[in-house]
């Protein structure tokens, strides 16, 4: 029988010194498990202290695994307790049950604590302790610190797996020829991060035409490719996500050009998130690109009037932008900047 170890923790949240411990681990036993110890009310609590929304231990289970799903020798498992603190912790209860979920003899044990030393002595008096980089020299950062300075403070500390989880994504809304794209575009620039675009534009390009030639089946199809190409994209973003309209957009041209509304477009609005929303004013010179139809003055007034209606009537709080494509710019960054200096972690 080969050898068996497990390293243990509430990785709240999951670092690259944890990634570096856990790699460590691996190389030393033929099996390594992974150990999350969890407890809601604990967990909660030490969010909570650090004014940061709950991180569920069912998110911290996909990061570890999705982390090691390459590491043959390595096995995820989460183990839950009932204390209230980490002072308050049962480590005889906890050690038993981490035993009958590993259901194997422990052979090493595995931490970054020297402080462990008496206790896993007692509790695993056969298995060797092993301390994996206790002065932080190899990566400097504790997960009591990111909860403190906030995850933006050491991004270069998170690791890929657990990024997009963190990453703040800003929708910019408006009727037609408002500058949507290209603000999109220029935010992300700046921010370096990637963008989504309008996928109802480029279904409208492979078509060969404006949305006066799309036809009721396409704007489902559109809701649900655009919410595939955000998928796709918060895995490469930095920090931020930009993103060019979303679900209501989309219900917004049904109505105006098919006339109909459809119930699963209101549905993918009430489940999509974002973090801040910036509403377009159509104070721009209107552009004719071919795909647009509606460029008259009162005309785009009265589309924009409909579309805040619409905003307004499921409660999306959006903050208003106008002006040149500079200004936009400026008033834009001041409301990202100031996304980005929130603690709120999800």
């Amino acid at each position: 029988m080969g050898t068996v170890g497990f390293i243990g923790g509430k990785f709240l949240p999951f670092h690259q010194g944890h990634v570096y411990a856990i790699t460590q681990a691996a190389c030393f036993c033929d099996e390594l498990y992974v150990i999350l110890s969890y407890s809601q009310i604990r967990d909660r609590k030490l969010c909570e202290a650090a004014e940061i929304q709950e991180i569920p231990y069912e998110v911290r289970l996909r990061w570890l695994s999705g982390m090691a799903k390459d590491m043959e020798n390595v096995h995820v498992l989460a183990v839950e307790d009932t204390a209230d603190s980490d002072e308050s912790y049962d480590w005889a209860a906890g050690a038993a049950d981490i035993r009958r979920k590993i259901g194997k003899p422990i052979d090493y044990v595995f931490s970054s604590e020297t402080a462990y030393e008496p206790i896993f002595h007692q509790l695993y008096p056969e298995a060797k302790h092993i301390i994996i980089d206790a002065d932080r020299c190899q990566v400097p950062i504790s997960a009591t610190r990111i909860r403190e300075e906030g995850v933006f403070a050491h991004w270069e500390q998170i690791p890929a797996i657990v990024r997009p989880t963190f990453v703040k994504k800003v929708v910019v809304v408006g009727t037609e020829s408002c500058g949507k794209s290209t603000l999109t575009r220029y935010l992300a620039k700046v921010y370096n991060t990637v963008f989504v675009e309008e996928y109802g534009r480029t279904v409208c390009e492979e078509v060969g035409g404006c949305e006066t030639i799309l036809t009721e089946e396409y704007y489902p199809y559109i809701a649900y490719g655009h919410k595939m190409k955000e998928y796709e994209a918060l895995k490469q973003a930095n920090k931020l996500l930009f993103i060019d309209t979303e679900a209501i957009v989309t219900q917004f041209y049904s109505e105006l050009y098919t006339g109909r509304t459809f119930p699963v477009l209101d549905q993918v609005a009430r489940e999509q998130q974002y973090d801040l929303w910036l509403f377009l004013e159509p104070d721009v010179p209107w552009v004719d690109d071919g795909l647009r139809v509606h460029g008259e003055s009162d005309v785009r007034q009265e589309n924009n009037e409909r579309l805040q209606q619409m905003l307004d009537e499921r409660n999306i709080s959006y903050v208003k932008i106008g002006g040149s494509y500079q200004e936009r710019l400026q008033q834009a960054m001041y409301h990202v900047d100031a996304l980005l200096r929130r603690k709120t972690s999800q």
